[in-house]
């Protein structure tokens, strides 16, 4: 089969909402600062009152990832699971409208549509506050064999470990990946998460992931050590290549043969860290998609990371494609 997409990618299809904060109103509201709190419809509204205004953007993690791919000339396809409700409906469109295919069938009946309230203080660390909604419907059944077999890449959102119907559509998606030769990719997207879910993640990771990508806090989160380096030695021993970022240091690619150190790409004024990773994973598989070296592949991150965490929002405001024929990439 030809391959049709860079990327397919598997994750939560969610709306978010997003508004500037003080550490005032996180205490105030019980809110854990920098992480992302699962909630019910009642406590997402109730918060959703006290907020200030906000803009507000599909989202979603690996969604934000495709959108970032697009952006930087890539073809790419995404699975995720909205309501037929008018959230769901513009969260398809805007993933159509960036040239990614999303076909999956709304849900009818269930939960509304995802959504995020993501509450940004000054020194840019969001908040989020995340109503799953219709998202958790996603199960095997929504996994297109097809797609997943015409893409190079084929990336998973480690948010989706929260169910366990998404669970078993990561083990479905990898068996077809890898029946037909593609990789695996998969980020580990919240400490919060692999402290929920260390023992699932390091074994899914260990036998089925070829490519991970995780930030620092996460990846000592996953080997329960404070020592960046001996984590780093043992993620190395279970999977061929991954990415880890640094915030202001830079990140670190690790593969069999040798350890990149990247520079973070200069930001003029940090405004909003929602979708950093996300972006850094897009510029990552994009130079990967296309033959790259490891190098490029992190600087392209990197340069992708800063554009997105220099204005509010989680998707590019500015042509990547463009931004990296700017800087010779």
């Amino acid at each position: 089969m030809p391959e049709l997409y860079d990327v397919a990618a598997i994750g939560n299809a969610i709306v978010d909402v997003i508004a500037p904060a003080t550490d005032a109103f996180l205490a105030e509201n019980g809110l854990t600062k920098g992480a992302m709190m699962l909630v019910d419809p009642k406590a997402s509204a109730a918060l959703y009152s006290k907020m200030a205004q906000a803009v507000e953007a599909s989202g979603g993690s690996a969604a934000n990832t495709i959108a970032g791919l697009a952006s930087f000339g890539g073809k790419g396809a995404f699975m995720g699971k909205v309501a037929d409700d008018q959230l769901g409906r513009v969260f398809a469109h805007d993933m159509r409208a960036i040239g990614a295919r999303f076909e999956n069938k709304p849900l009818v009946g269930g939960p509304a549509t995802a959504v995020s309230m993501i509450n940004v203080t000054p020194d840019a660390q969001r908040t989020m506050c995340t109503f799953l909604g219709a998202s958790v419907e996603f199960t095997d059944e929504d996994v297109d064999r097809e797609t997943v077999e015409a893409s190079k890449v084929v990336y998973l959102e480690g948010y989706l470990f929260d169910a366990e119907a998404a669970r078993r559509a990561f083990a479905k998606a990898a068996a077809f990946a890898h029946g037909a030769g593609r990789k695996i990719a998969l980020t580990l997207s919240d400490s919060f998460v692999v402290e929920r879910h260390r023992g699932g993640l390091r074994g899914f990771i260990e036998n089925q992931v070829d490519i991970l990508f995780a930030n620092e806090a996460e990846l000592l989160a996953l080997y329960e050590t404070p020592d960046f380096d001996e984590a780093c030695e043992q993620l190395l021993r279970h999977c061929d290549l991954a990415a880890v970022t640094r915030s202001e240091k830079g990140s670190v690619v690790l593969s069999k043969g040798e350890t990149l150190h990247i520079a973070a790409e200069p930001v003029e004024k940090v405004v909003d860290t929602t979708g950093a990773g996300d972006q850094y994973a897009a510029g990552f598989l994009f130079g990967l998609s296309q033959g790259r070296s490891l190098h490029d592949c992190g600087r392209l991150a990197s340069l992708a990371a800063a554009e997105v965490i220099s204005h509010y929002g989680p998707r590019p405001q500015v042509s990547l494609k463009d931004l990296a024929a700017s800087k010779g990439l």
